[in-house]
This record gives structure tokens, C-alpha cells and sequence, in this order.
């Protein structure tokens, strides 16, 4: 009986185990919080910055090619260049776009009639939006 109430009296070996699992509950704590804010603030970076342009129509028509674009995204876009095969081409019309907005972008060029022509339109941040069109 004696020995049991000195193991019950002698508390030198809780401390460190107590302290050590402390540290560890408030590591993980800590983990899991910047995670969380890591994970919040990166999708609220998405959703305001994201930059979304479709092109939602190509007319061959006789000397110039209309692309109609609209802006999905959640920020203003600014249309930077236009390729067609790979060839800059100037364009006319309006060039910045706000959200929801949408208009043509007519470009004087001659085409030949089955052809297919690699269109690449290219905002002010970079974001490329290119796909082929067969006349």
C-alpha cells in the first residue's frame, strides 16, 4: 500500500508529459488556423480577381472578321492584342470590357473561304483566349 501512495505523491514525470502535449495541441491549433485562412483568403482572391473572357461568336465577313466578346469574369477586361495565325492584327471597336459587358471587336483582314484561322485574343494581364475557326 505504501508504494502505491508514492507513485500517486511523486508527480516529477507529469509535467513534461503534460508540457509536450500541450505544445503539440497548440501546433496543431495554429495549423489548422493558417490553413483555414490560407484556404479563405486564396478563394476570396479567386472570386474577385479571376479573369474570365468568352468568345462567343466569329463572322467571316467580306473584307474583316467580327469576334463578339463578353466579359464572365469579376473583374474589368482589357482586350491587348489580337493574333490571327499567329499575325498581330489591329482591331476597332471597344477594347475594355466591365463585368457582365460584351461587344464586337471588328478586324479588317481578307480571308479565303474554307480556311480555318487560329484566333488568339490576348487581355492586358495575359490571359489568352484562342481556339480555331473554319470560313
Amino acid at each position: 500500500m505504501k508504494k502505491t501512495v508514492r507513485i500517486f505523491k511523486d508527480k516529477r514525470a507529469i509535467t513534461p508529459v503534460l508540457s509536450n502535449l500541450l505544445l503539440t495541441v497548440i501546433a496543431v491549433a495554429a495549423m489548422a488556423i493558417a490553413t483555414t485562412a490560407t484556404y479563405v483568403i486564396t478563394t476570396n482572391m479567386r472570386a474577385t480577381m479571376s479573369e474570365r473572357l468568352a468568345v462567343e461568336d466569329v463572322w467571316f465577313n467580306p473584307g474583316k472578321v467580327g469576334i463578339y466578346l463578353r466579359n464572365t469574369g469579376q473583374v474589368a477586361i482589357s482586350v491587348q492584342a489580337v493574333y490571327i495565325n499567329y499575325t498581330s492584327r489591329s482591331f476597332v471597336g471597344s477594347y475594355t470590357f466591365g463585368i457582365g459587358d460584351h461587344g464586337w471587336l471588328n478586324i479588317t483582314m481578307n480571308w479565303q473561304p474554307g480556311e480555318v484561322y487560329y484566333i488568339k485574343v490576348m487581355t492586358a494581364r495575359g490571359t489568352p483566349v484562342d481556339t480555331y475557326y473554319a470560313t
